[in-house]
């Protein structure tokens, strides 16, 4: 479940803006700041399957956008390749200096934003 949540906020990072207000505010009530759906309901004066119903549609379009931008999936391998140069810098006989200059490169072309 927590994977689901974690993809779904990292989806909605990268095409949030793509959805309408309401599916913004849901999305962001439901995954954010963890609403049950009948909070989420009474928060916004309508019914729970009125944001259940919402909640889906929403995450069926960022997962269609995905499916055809795959800007997770890329953003996620380069992420891990960044991990493998750091991996193999820490083995390698460079001054430290050098290392930590690669290193904080490496970093900021994988941080989290």
């Amino acid at each position: 479940m927590l994977e689901k949540i974690n993809r779904v906020n990292y989806l909605f990072d990268f095409y949030g803006l793509l959805l309408t207000d309401k599916q913004q505010n849901v999305i962001e009530m439901y995954y954010e700041d963890n609403f049950s759906l009948a909070e989420a309901a009474e928060h916004l004066n309508i019914t729970r399957q009125a944001v259940h119903d919402i909640l889906s549609r929403a995450v069926y379009a960022l997962e269609d956008w995905e499916k055809k931008l795959r800007l997770y999936e890329i953003y996620l391998q380069r992420k891990k390749e960044g991990e493998k140069i750091l991996e193999l810098l820490s083995h390698q006989h460079l001054k430290d200096d050098e290392i930590n200059k690669i290193k904080e490169k490496v970093q900021r072309f994988m941080i989290d934003n």
